[in-house]
């Protein structure tokens, strides 16, 4: 029988190499998962399937590797649209309480600008079974109030599920099946996908009437455990019916408390009852709902509509009364008066016929009431005072009175009052003066005023002037950028609306914008004026602003002596004419221009960068409206560095309770700035406040994607460490970079517990390598290193082999360790010199008794001698002068090898 293992951590093996850009390299990824997961299927139709229960934790964690260290980011596509959910930058995506709905492709992309991002994906699949419903239903064809009597019913069973669900049906105890009873069919209908179960209880007989249960199952997927629902069928069994105990329409006055009543008029079993709006609106909201009662204290007038009431019972399809809320009242008031329209006048005149007609909005429509007055005098229709109301069917209500053949005497204040038949709401009244000064509206603009200029962030008023009387009330609207006055208005003004309402004639714009420049149209309305013609006017609005220049703030990094140019683009401004530049070096003024018509940017050259050449540079570009500002940040200081994540074995440990970290990292554009003469190394424990700094010199020059390595030892376990690393120069201290240092991972062993026997073996077999042997006198030199753990009085044998794969395949012990070797961890180098393909083999050999597990870690194998481990704070800098150096990264195949006793 084989050792088990237990698969802890992942083996790998480096061997270093860099080329060209040195450890510089384009992004990879992979998805690895943690958490509550079910089931994961690797590589199904190129995709992998995460199974998990609904209400769980998911957790997917994105491996990277690449340097720089590759930007991180998170995105989901639901099913197969393109819709995006919020992205999360961060390695790990975490959903607590998992739902139905968060199920999904998920990706995640890693990007470092080299290459092309790298992309990966995993399906995320929720799994959830909700509990069943039980709807009872009879044949369409024998439908009749009492229809449980000799009739073929169907009790269907539905659930929602993921997987789909798997149906059974009991009558009592008895499991019913297709075929058991003759009276019985089970199916399924074909367009319901399975996701329904049917039975079928043809032409019902007596010990039909009984208690019913169906069971949904998923069949104990991610531990979902079984659902049933229950019915019981009996010659009572019936659909619901509901009745409404109130009037209908029923109409309320405004503030009043409303009370709707629905009860239940039938059905077996009994009904539930709940209230409804069409169209998903929501009751209102201090409305208050107790069984089929529904309370709406102080009715308020937006609350009238339809109201539904619904019974339900699982028996039949739902039953449904509506009714609908009137909520008395009278809104809108209006009125205009019409000119003779025999005569192209628009004005009043002695002897012609005039129109005043008055609109109100009325709940309930039916109970609008209309008088006149005159000069506050009631008015009553006549020969030549013609009243007339439009029809009561027709909202919003409208009445008119005609003056035929005006007279001198007939002029006065003409009141419109508009009530309710049955009170219980304020009356409208409106008044229409008619006289010599009851003139049509006549629009203007105030002289200068048709065409403005402001400034961005001005408060402007556009003005139109309106005369007449009544004065009417002024539209204001944008038109089309064409600017002629027949031209559409369908941009949208400053608030947002198409159409804005003023009083005054005024349309005041507050923090104007470039946005809003354009042409404005005011209008008269015709309501609350004259119903004719609308008068109209334009006004032009230019908004003038700074120059927009690119770019807005930038830092460039040189070395004294280079010389290097500064350019500032115009992008837009308005004006667009007579634009100048000004270019200053902190407050000393460098060189002034103007524009020419052909150009749109301007430079600064600086031919050999001293001292006193550092600082800020600014460029301001002018016009009438302001300036635009580029600024450049010209420094010396070094660019950070950049850490490198993916050193191969970084950890070590030296002692017990003490481990050292392999810190490596590049230099951001080296040859930006000066050379790098040192950096500042600071190291702080996580949880207090003390750094440790000391600094690192650096000779001779470091070249772009050099990977220069640091070892920190002394480090405490478990403790992890904030390390912060800053180059200097000659300029001074560059930009810092800081990183966490973790003492984590983990370890392979062999489980020697029961039913693990003596001398039972496990092994663990790396990939096949291709040696670089060109001949038997020239093998190549490998150091095969790993950590190994061997406490206990039970230990048997860690063998390491090299397994040679040429005409036949051979092992050859080439370490071996037997036996208690205390508790701590330990190093082993072991020199080989493979001829051909090879693999490495470790070996675990169970002992006499249960205690005696052997573990291994940090396993790696590198070309060349082995060397010593590296000693405390020792700088050394890659990539190594040899150029056959090449990296490879194992994942092991686990092989258990059974031993018979």
């Amino acid at each position: 029988m084989g050792v088990v293992f237990g698969l802890l951590w992942l083996f790998t093996g480096f061997l270093q190499g860099v080329h060209g850009q040195g450890v510089y390299a384009p992004p990879t990824v992979r998805i690895v998962h943690s958490g509550q997961a079910c089931n994961v299927e690797e590589e199904r139709y190129s995709e992998r399937v995460y199974t998990i229960k609904e209400g769980e934790t998911l957790e997917l964690q994105c491996l990277v590797t690449g340097h720089p260290r590759p930007q991180i980011r998170w995105t989901k596509t639901a099913g197969g649209a393109s819709d995006r959910e919020s992205s999360l930058h961060n390695e790990t995506l975490r959903i607590q309480n998992i739902n139905r709905h968060q199920g999904g492709r998920y990706y995640c992309k890693a990007e470092n600008g080299l290459g092309s991002p790298a992309i990966r994906s995993i399906r995320v699949d929720v799994y959830y079974l909700d509990d069943p419903v039980i709807t009872i239903h009879q044949s369409v064809g024998e439908a009749k109030e009492q229809f449980y009597f000799e009739r073929t019913v169907f009790l269907r069973c539905v659930a929602n599920s993921n997987p789909p669900v798997h149906y059974t049906w009991r009558r009592g105890r008895e499991v019913l099946s297709q075929g058991s009873d003759s009276g019985v069919e089970i199916y399924e209908p074909f367009f319901t996908q399975g996701e329904t179960k049917i039975l079928k209880l043809k032409n019902l007989r007596p010990q039909d009437y009984a208690d019913y249960t169906c069971f949904s199952s998923v069949r104990n997927v991610c531990g979902i455990e079984d659902k049933s629902a229950h019915f019981t069928l009996s010659n009572r069994t019936a659909p619901p019916s509901v009745k409404l105990l109130l009037d209908d329409p029923l109409v309320v006055n405004a503030g009043e408390t409303i009370t709707l009543v629905c009860v239940a008029s039938g059905g077996d079993p009994h009904p539930s009852l709940k209230w409804m709006r069409p169209d998903g609106q929501q009751l209102p909201r201090r409305s208050v709902v107790k069984g089929g009662t529904l309370t709406v204290p102080a009715v308020a007038i937006d609350d009238g509509g339809v109201y539904s009431c619904v019974g339900s019972n699982n028996v039949g399809n739902p039953a449904k009364k509506t009714t609908t809320i009137l909520v008395r009242g009278l809104r809108k008031g209006r009125f205009w008066i019409t000119p003779d329209p025999y005569h192209n006048d628009d004005n009043i005149q002695i002897g012609r016929e005039v129109k005043i007609s008055c609109q109100v909005e009325a709940t309930p429509p039916e109970e609008l009431q209309f008088s006149w007055l005159k000069n506050g005098r009631p008015l009553r229709s006549s020969e030549r005072m013609v009243i007339t109301h439009t029809d009561t069917d027709v909202s919003p209500g409208t009445t008119n009175l005609d003056i035929i053949d005006l007279k001198f005497t007939d002029f006065g204040t003409y009141t419109c009052v508009a009530s309710l038949r049955n009170g219980g709401t304020p009356e409208i009244s409106i008044d229409v003066n008619i006289s010599s000064t009851t003139v049509p509206p006549e629009l203007t603009v105030p002289r200068g005023r048709s065409h403005l200029i402001a400034q961005e962030g001005d408060t402007v008023d556009l003005q139109c002037l309106v005369s007449g009387k009544p004065k009417p009330i002024i539209l204001w609207s944008r038109v089309e950028e064409s600017g002629v006055a027949a031209a559409t208005a369908t941009a949208l003004m400053p608030d947002g609306s198409v159409q804005t309402e003023s009083y005054d004639g005024i349309l005041r714009i507050s923090n104007v914008t470039r946005e809003m420049s354009g042409t404005y149209r005011c209008q008269t309305s015709q309501y609350n004026g004259f119903n004719v013609k609308p008068r109209e006017a334009l006004i032009q609005l230019v908004v003038q602003f700074p120059p927009a220049v690119e770019p807005e703030h930038t830092e460039i990094r040189q070395a004294l002596g280079r010389a290097f140019s500064l350019t500032c683009r115009l992008l837009r401004a308005h004006p667009a004419r007579l634009l100048r530049y000004e270019w200053k070096l902190g407050t000393r003024l460098l060189t002034v221009g103007q524009f020419s018509d052909q150009r749109d940017d301007t430079n600064y050259h600086v031919r050999a960068l001293n001292r006193e050449g550092y600082g800020e540079y600014t460029c301001d570009i002018t016009n009438e409206a302001g300036a635009g500002r580029c600024t450049f940040l010209v420094t010396g200081k070094a660019n950070p560095p950049e850490f490198y994540y993916d050193t191969y074995s970084a950890l070590w440990q030296s002692r017990p309770r003490v481990y050292g970290f392999k810190l490596q990292w590049t230099q951001m554009e080296p040859n930006a700035v000066d050379r790098i003469l040192a950096y500042r190394l600071g190291i702080r424990q996580m949880g207090q406040s003390r750094w440790w700094e000391q600094e690192i010199p650096m000779e001779g020059t470091i070249q772009k994607g050099e990977l220069l390595t640091y070892n920190l030892t002394e480090l405490i376990k478990p403790e992890s460490y904030l390390v912060r690393l800053t180059p200097i120069t000659r300029y001074g201290e560059g930009d810092s970079t800081e990183r966490i240092i973790t003492y984590s991972g983990f370890y392979m062993y062999i489980e020697t517990s029961r039913p693990r026997l003596e001398d039972d073996t496990a092994r663990l077999l790396s990939p096949t390598f291709n040696s670089k042997s060109s001949s038997v006198s020239n093998n190549p030199t490998y150091c095969f290193a790993f950590y190994y753990h061997m406490y206990g009085k039970h230990i048997g044998a860690l063998n390491v082999f090299l397994r040679q794969k040429g005409q036949a395949v051979t092992d050859t012990l080439v370490w071996s360790l037997t036996g208690n070797q205390g508790d701590r961890w330990r190093q082993a180098k072991v020199k080989i010199h493979p001829t051909t393909a090879f693999q490495m083999v470790i070996e675990g050999v169970r002992g006499s008794g249960i205690e005696g597990d052997i573990a291994i870690d940090d396993v790696a194998i590198e070309e060349g001698e082995c060397k010593d481990p590296p000693p405390n704070n020792l700088r050394s800098l890659a990539p190594p002068s040899s150029p056959h150096i090449w990296q490879h990264c194992i994942t092991l195949i686990l092989a258990l090898i059974g031993q018979q006793r």
